[in-house]
């Protein structure tokens, strides 16, 4: 189910500490000569080449074999030294992030937002840990190729695997896009019984060997009951770390509502979507704003509003399959962009945005009880908020 997160914009939120372990390293070849420097007593260094201005004759520099390390890929796999002068000090410690289904459509629009800094932000390395299978291993392995020919200055490491239980090794955001796609005329529902099986597993991974903290959210669909699958598989990560992606709808709302309006989408507000990532989906414009005013106030056509637009915004998938023969891919990247960065970036102040949790399910029910005329509502709603299709 989704609901809205609240994020007060305050001093205290604005920091978001993040724990993270890193390895940087930079493309050059290794040479015999060289120094290294250690940064902390700790593991995490930084190192790359520095060439010796004496090459003895005729006798060849002799060039060292590069260390490899586990699973990673091509020039990722390379580790180099670095002059004390060249310490890169601005830049945070690495974050490792996992990607499930990283051979896919989606992910081929996802990974190189996540690579250039447009997520996680321009001082912020990454390595980027890709899951795929035994049938997609090859397209994964041409991913990697991808990447590593883009030279993100961000991107640190790369690493490529078909086992969650090593893909997953201390990830600190597991990004779950992988499973099996709704084709035409398909439900979610149709999907429960394969990619259930898949997330089961892959919450036992992130249990195992991901970090106490990790990140996790939850895109193949049914999203919402996926989430909730690798959630219960996962009993030592905290509940309030697994999302289900219900940010697109809630993008898809903001553009219908626009369009009606005349207005920009950024002039959109406090969407909430309630319910399942489906057709049964409740796009809430009694409390969505535009313009800082009630929607109700500035689009009169109530019949629109409590007909057409909720149907629009729960089949728009459907639709897009229809006309593009397949799910949506850039615009599901670019809403996992947005979930994320709501997540670790303070909210405006008075707006809200909407994700799936199991630790918020108390609350959201509560919210759709009084709703209905039931229960005692604890969320910051208006009285009067009986929407179509609520149940």
């Amino acid at each position: 189910m989704a609901v809205a997160e609240l994020t007060p914009s305050s001093s205290s939120y604005t920091k978001t500490a993040l724990h993270y372990s890193s390895q940087f390293s930079c493309a050059s070849a290794r040479l015999s000569s060289r120094r290294r420097v250690y940064l902390k007593p700790q593991k995490s260094r930084i190192s790359c080449s520095v060439t010796s201005n004496e090459v003895q004759a005729p006798v060849a520099a002799k060039i060292e074999e590069p260390k490899k390390k586990p699973d990673c890929f091509g020039v990722f796999c390379l580790t180099y030294d670095l002059k004390a002068e060249d310490e890169t000090r601005s830049w945070k410690k690495l974050i490792n992030i996992a990607v499930s289904g990283a051979a896919g459509m989606i992910s081929n629009h996802l990974l190189f937002k996540l690579a250039s800094g447009e997520v996680f932000g321009p001082d912020q390395p990454i390595a980027l840990k890709l899951l795929g299978s035994e049938r997609s291993f090859q397209a994964l392995e041409g991913v990697a190729m991808e990447l590593e020919d883009s030279l993100f200055p961000l991107l640190r490491e790369v690493s490529i695997g078909i086992d969650p239980y090593e893909v997953f090794q201390d990830a600190e955001w597991a990004l779950l896009i992988g499973a099996k796609p709704r084709g035409p005329g398909m439900e979610r529902a149709g999907l429960l019984d394969i990619n259930g099986q898949i997330f089961a597993e892959q919450g036992k991974a992130l249990n195992a060997v991901a970090s106490r903290n990790v990140k996790v959210m939850v895109v193949g669909n049914p999203c919402n009951t996926n989430a909730l699958i690798c959630l219960k598989n996962a009993p030592d990560i905290p509940a309030k770390n697994f999302h289900a992606l219900t940010r697109l709808d809630e993008n898809r709302a903001k553009c219908q509502l626009a369009l009606k309006a005349g207005v920009f989408y950024d002039q959109v507000s406090n969407m909430t979507i309630w319910g399942n990532h489906s057709t049964t989906q409740v796009p809430d414009f009694l409390n969505a704003k535009i313009n800082g005013l009630p929607v109700k106030e500035v689009i009169k056509d109530t019949k629109w509003l409590e007909e057409e637009f909720t149907e629009k915004v729960q089949k728009r998938g459907g639709v897009l399959i229809q006309k593009w023969g397949r799910s949506s891919a850039a615009s599901t990247a670019v809403s996992i962009v947005d979930a994320i960065r709501s997540l670790v970036t303070p909210t405006p102040e008075g707006d809200w945005f909407s994700s799936g949790t199991e630790a918020e399910l108390l609350a959201e029910k509560k919210c759709v009880a009084h709703l209905t005329g039931e229960g005692i509502a604890v969320c910051d709603l208006p009285g009067d908020t009986m929407l179509p299709g609520e149940m």
